[in-house]
This record gives C-alpha cells, structure tokens and sequence, in this order.
C-alpha cells in the first residue's frame, strides 16, 4: 500500500472536564514527538466527532476551530460516523493519501461526552442508531446487543458465564494500561456477574463505559517501522431487524475481507487484535466474522485462553472499550495507538512478543459501520 504511521497519540481515556482544545493538543503533541515531526509537515487533516449538543462546547464547525487551533490553512476533513468515526476518518485519509501528491496527513478523534446528566449523554449516543422504527419502541443499543447475545446463545451454546470471562479479560489488560478508565482498578470475577442487569442477559460490566478523550495518528508517505499494508471499510443496514442474522454482522466480515486482500494475507497471519466490545457478545462474534475461527466458535477461544494477553490471539490489550473506555470518535484512532505502542515494543506491562501484523476493528452503531485496518511492522 505505501502508506505508513509516523507517530500517534493518546490522552487517557477519563470523566475529567477539561476541555476538548486541551485533549487536541495533548494527543497532536505527542504523535508529533513519537513521529520525530511538527505541524509544518502537514498538508492535511481528518478528524473524527460526535458534535454533541450536550457537552457545554456547542462546537459543530470542527474544522476551521482545528484550523485556528494549530494556526494551519489546508484540507480539514470531518468523518462523523458515530463510534466508527474514528476508524472511518482513518480509511477516508487513506483513500485521500492515495490520490493525491501529499506525504503527511494527521487523523484525529476526539470526544467530550461526559459532561452532563446522564440521560442527556444517552440520548446523543441513540442518535447513531435508527430512531423512528426501532428506538421509539425501546430498541436502543443495550436492547439490541441483548438480542444479539441472546440469539447468539441459544444458537451456539454460549453462556453468561463466557460474557464474564471477555469482561474480565479485558478489565485484566486495563489495570495495566495507564490511559485506561479502568487502570489500577481491580475487577473481580464475582464483580461482573453480580453486577446489575442492564438488559437481560447483559450486565453493567458487559456494556462498555463513556468516557472522554483524544487520540490521533501521522499516516505518511516516508517509509518508517511500521505499514498500513490493508484498510477496509463497510456500511450495513442501520435498523437491526433487516437483518438475516444478528449474530453475524457483514460489515465486519466485509471491511475485513478487503483489508486481508489488500495485504496478502489471512486471518491465521494476525498476531495482535483490537476488537470493538462495545457489549462483551460483540467481541464473541467479530471473532467469527474476523476469521478467527469458524462460526459459532467464538466462545472457545475466550475460555481456552487464546484471546488472553498471553494467549496466542491477544485480544484488547489495552482494555478495549469495556475497559479502557469508550469516547465515541477517539476509540478507532485509539486502537490504532495500542497496535503501534505494541508492534513498537513500547507497550510495556501489555507488551506481547513476537508480533508482526495487528487488527483494528472499529464499529458504528449496531454493525451499522466497520472498519478494519492492518498493521505491519516493516522493519
């Protein structure tokens, strides 16, 4: 493909209400400094956010305030695609580098989404679901991964007791991630089966957590340590219920179809995957739909340990979404830190060795969005 990474960044993933100029800068900053360059190398920029109403910025011109924030006039691309946006702004800069005589272009997501009533937060996140048909009658995001977890289950066997043990893996790989939610906090086992029923058989601990936070990453045209050798990206319905199967999504199985293609492997070749658990059934499936084992599988490969960080699938490393948190359009670009930070040698308690090729799977909405992205370490 020709495209490589440059540098990336990452706030933690937190509740504090700072605001969103500050995480910006942080996260710029130090991608510049990991990539060895400055603003004055680039000649575009892609960012990724919700523009909620709810967080007290009341910002939708997310351009031009990056633009007078990093003092740069040039191309400043918006990709909202909800919680895929991060991943989807990643693809459209890819396709954009492709095409035009440019070396470095800088990605950023970004999101404040908590900072106000709860109930307010949940309602700007509806929106990246269909409203007329299915939330007016109680079908929000909860709701429908219930349903997808309870198909699943009583279609392949699966048990509450192999949901736990994905929330448990991944709050695990978080106490250890210092940009976490979840870092130092000890979650038990016991804690997540105990905790309160959200939307049956989903539990709080299988749902993943707001948070606020920013991540960016230099994608360039300069060789460095590490390829995008595949980026794929996949639209699907929006209302789940057009859908012929719930517990398999075909944007999945579609983005990462193109993304292996392009990169002349498969699915056995991934050493190293960040998985989009939105709700702990999520990471079940996208095992299958990534082809990592073959439909109805995908519970084996979390209690036999495969997905663990010392398994030899390591998946979330950084604690996934469950964990680590979830600021809407800064988790696709978030993933894509781990991956460097791991493929770099610089993921130091979560480190995995031996590693050459990395996943990243960003989802919007139920399936409604993926993206997945390939990484090589080149050198």
């Amino acid at each position: 493909m020709g495209i490589y990474i440059k540098g990336a960044g990452m706030t933690k993933f937190d509740v504090d209400q700072r605001n969103s100029h500050d995480r910006i800068y942080e996260c710029v900053n130090e991608a510049f400094d990991s990539g060895n360059i400055g603003m004055g190398d680039v000649e575009a920029i892609f960012v990724s956010n919700c523009e909620t109403d709810s967080n007290g910025e009341r910002q939708k011109h997310v351009g031009p305030m990056l633009s007078s924030m990093l003092q740069k006039k040039m191309p400043i691309i918006t990709v909202p695609a909800g919680c895929g946006g991060g991943g989807a702004a990643l693809w459209n800069a890819i396709d954009f580098h492709k095409k035009n005589d440019i070396n470095n272009i800088l990605v950023i997501g970004f999101e404040k989404l908590v900072a106000n009533r709860s109930e307010n937060i949940t309602d700007e996140m509806f929106m990246g679901g269909e409203r007329i048909y299915e939330q007016a009658e109680g079908m929000i995001f909860p709701a429908q991964n219930a349903l997808v977890a309870q198909q699943y289950m009583i279609k392949y066997g699966a048990t509450l007791d192999d949901l736990a043990l994905v929330s448990l893996k991944n709050h695990e790989n978080a106490f250890h991630n210092p940009k976490a939610r979840f870092y130092k906090k000890k979650i038990t086992l016991d804690m997540i089966k105990k905790s309160p029923i959200v939307a049956s058989p989903l539990r709080l601990f299988d749902c993943s957590i707001p948070s606020n936070g920013a991540a960016s990453v230099i994608i360039s045209k300069d060789k460095t340590d590490i390829e995008i050798t595949g980026s794929g990206l996949s639209t699907s319905n929006l209302t789940s219920f057009e859908r012929q199967d719930m517990t398999s999504w075909d944007s999945t199985i579609n983005s990462a179809k193109d993304a292996y293609s392009q990169s002349g492997i498969t699915a056995k070749d991934i050493d190293i995957v960040e998985i989009h658990d939105a709700f702990t059934p999520v990471e079940l499936i996208s095992y299958e739909d990534l082809g990592f084992c073959k439909k109805g599988d995908g519970a084996n490969l979390i209690r036999e340990g495969i997905t663990k960080i010392n398994g030899t699938l390591p998946v979330n490393t950084s604690g996934g979404l469950k964990a680590k948190g979830h600021p809407i359009s800064a988790t696709g670009i978030s993933q894509i830190y781990e991956l460097v930070l791991q493929l770099r040698g610089q993921a130091e308690k979560r480190q995995v060795d031996n590693i050459k090729y990395g996943l990243a799977h960003n989802i919007g909405g139920a399936g409604s969005i993926t993206s997945a992205h390939i990484l090589k370490k080149a050198m």
